[in-house]
């Protein structure tokens, strides 16, 4: 049987006290019908056993209400459809994760400034001389060679990709990345990547 750390017998004994405190308070303050007293009390600790589930359960939660990416044993990876109406995908960029929009119209893999600087990328000494097309008008680029891009148990190495000097919601990923894979389907909402 496992053993619990101090700092859980520590909560239990928090919130033991704290709600036994409540429900003491609540049935003194309320003696003139105790039987209504007790099953108000009663529901009150209902609701108290429920958010403490919840928070217990909260990454379960999470990954039902806000599905992630998963990475399945034959090389394939699923993507379901977030609520912006877009996939995402996190990569690790030389140790540091970060989320992409995928994106089949983009051809290469684009670095937001925000992100670029999270890699360890220095803003201020890239050489800003190309050029992209976007919707909000031709913004200036810089190239950069991205030293170790993993996903799962599959590393790449000496990528290239381009920082974007406009404002952008997130990097994309884009065709340079994507046509890695062997297929690239779409079904009932989800994206999936097979090598």
């Amino acid at each position: 049987m496992e053993r619990m750390n101090p700092d859980d017998t520590a909560s239990i004994i928090y919130l033991s006290v704290l709600g036994a405190a409540l429900l003491l308070s609540y049935v003194v303050a309320s003696r003139t019908n105790i039987a209504k007293s007790f099953q108000q009390a009663g529901i009150w600790a209902l609701i108290f056993i429920g958010v403490i589930a919840a928070v217990g359960m909260w990454d379960d939660i999470k990954q039902t209400v806000t599905p992630r990416q998963s990475i399945l044993s034959d090389q394939s990876i699923e993507l379901p459809l977030q609520s912006d109406g877009h996939y995402h995908l996190t990569l690790e960029i030389n140790g540091v994760p970060v989320e992409f929009v995928v994106d089949t119209g983009a051809s290469q893999i684009v670095l937001s400034q925000k992100d670029a600087a999270r890699i360890g990328f220095d803003l201020d000494e890239l050489s800003y001389l190309g050029q992209a097309e976007t919707a909000n008008g031709v913004v200036r680029t810089a190239h950069v060679k991205l030293d170790r891009v993993t996903l799962g148990d599959i590393t790449e190495r000496q990528l290239r990709a381009v920082v974007n000097q406009g404002d952008m919601f997130g990097s994309l990923l884009g065709m340079t990345y994507l046509n890695r894979f062997d297929s690239i389907t779409i079904s009932n909402g989800t994206l999936i990547l097979r090598r």
